[in-house]
């Protein structure tokens, strides 16, 4: 009978351990990683004379409707949708910046906390199958996010700048998906 009970408790903890919404790191690590992304993303912020900031916006329409579906997603959709995400931002940035104003530390800092973030939600998601499945609508909007403004405009400042702005409500937006997991328990 004792064993029953021992063995009970441990499938049980298995269970809570192994469950995406028990995620330790998402549910200890996650919100510093998020705002240390957006402060990064902040000091990059063009100090000069910021042409793009008055009013000039992307030539792509924000992918309002993917977030939608995902925000009705189970918790392992969300968390999948969160790490496409992560992953396209990381991407993006590791294109040829050295026409932006920012210092290449700072990049690599924002690398390592988006990439860190990227691998710990991933390590949550119980089932892979999630991560298996590529999003081809988001991984087209952040193409053409490279193509249409990075490389339009020549890797130049003001597109980088565009960029910079434009993943910057990225990050909320996903920040907002996970959180919404975490206010759930």
């Amino acid at each position: 009978m004792l064993s029953r009970i021992f063995f009970a408790c441990v499938f049980l903890g298995l269970f809570c351990a192994c469950s995406s919404l028990s995620c330790r790191w998402m549910d200890h690590k996650f919100r510093q990683y998020s705002e240390n992304a957006l402060n990064v993303l902040d000091m990059m912020a063009n100090n000069g004379t910021n042409s793009t900031e008055d009013g000039e916006q992307t030539h792509e329409a924000f992918p309002y409707h993917l977030y939608s579906q995902a925000s009705k997603a189970s918790a392992e959709g969300k968390l999948s949708f969160t790490v496409h995400i992560l992953r396209e931002v990381s991407a993006l940035f590791e294109e040829d910046h050295s026409s932006s104003s920012w210092q290449e530390i700072t990049v690599e800092h924002f690398l390592n906390v988006v990439n860190k973030q990227a691998d710990e939600l991933h390590s949550c998601v119980k089932s892979h199958s999630h991560m298996k499945k590529r999003n081809t609508k988001l991984h087209l909007y952040f193409k053409r996010l490279s193509n249409e403004i990075l490389k339009q405009m020549g890797h130049s400042a003001e597109s980088w700048e565009l960029i910079r702005r434009e993943i910057k409500v990225h990050l909320i937006r996903a920040d907002r998906l996970v959180s919404s997991l975490l206010t759930s328990n």
